[in-house]
């Protein structure tokens, strides 16, 4: 599945543009802080009008501003995980994960449980975990709606290294086990360069 993306952002006074045009199971979007990544993420989501662009993935038009195609967020298929995870924090981790959930998920419950290696968490509370298990918590809940692709916001922050390490071992198996493109922020060039190729930078 590709992505074809090119849409520019208006933020306040700034403008904000990013192009891709690529085949790969993984694309990292870079750019200093405050350079626009998330803004970007969030576009891409449906949560965030773009000024011009198109933005295409795989055979799916999710928004065009020359043809007024502009699909709502729960019609573009992303599986998103925010930088600030939002887990519900009065539901359980396995009531957490039944939110995400759709019923023509390509990924069972099971599956995810088993991949992400969370069958431990289920009756745990989100405030009780460490950063590591709630990245996990989170990510589960992105893939059980059966997403056409995954927005990954900065996966890594807050994490300490060992922790960072699972999860960057734990995005490497998503890349190459699960048929599911992948867009990932990051600032960190070393981060970046041991999951892809294909980097793209946000001005």
């Amino acid at each position: 599945m590709s992505f074809d993306i090119a849409i520019g952002l208006k933020r306040g006074d700034r403008s904000i543009a990013c192009t891709i045009a690529s085949e790969a199971k993984l694309v990292a979007l870079t750019g200093p802080s405050g350079a626009g990544k998330t803004s970007m993420l969030d576009a891409i989501a449906g949560l965030l009008p773009p000024a011009s662009g198109h933005i295409r993935i795989g055979d799916a038009v999710l928004f065009d501003s020359a043809q007024r195609i502009n699909l709502p967020p729960e019609q573009r298929g992303a599986g998103y995980v925010f930088q600030d995870l939002r887990l519900f924090p009065h539901r359980r981790v396995q009531a957490n994960l039944a939110y995400g959930m759709s019923q023509n998920s390509w990924i069972s419950v099971d599956e995810v449980i088993s991949l992400l290696d969370i069958e431990n968490l289920l009756d745990r509370w989100p405030a009780t975990l460490s950063g590591g298990e709630a990245k996990r918590v989170a990510i589960g809940r992105a893939l059980l709606s059966g997403p056409r692709f995954l927005l990954l916001d900065e996966p890594l922050a807050s994490l300490d290294p060992a922790r960072g390490k699972e999860i960057l071992r734990l995005v490497e198996q998503i890349r190459d086990e699960l048929a599911i493109p992948i867009l990932y922020v990051s600032h960190d060039a070393s981060e970046v360069a041991r999951l892809t190729d294909t980097v793209i930078s946000v001005t």
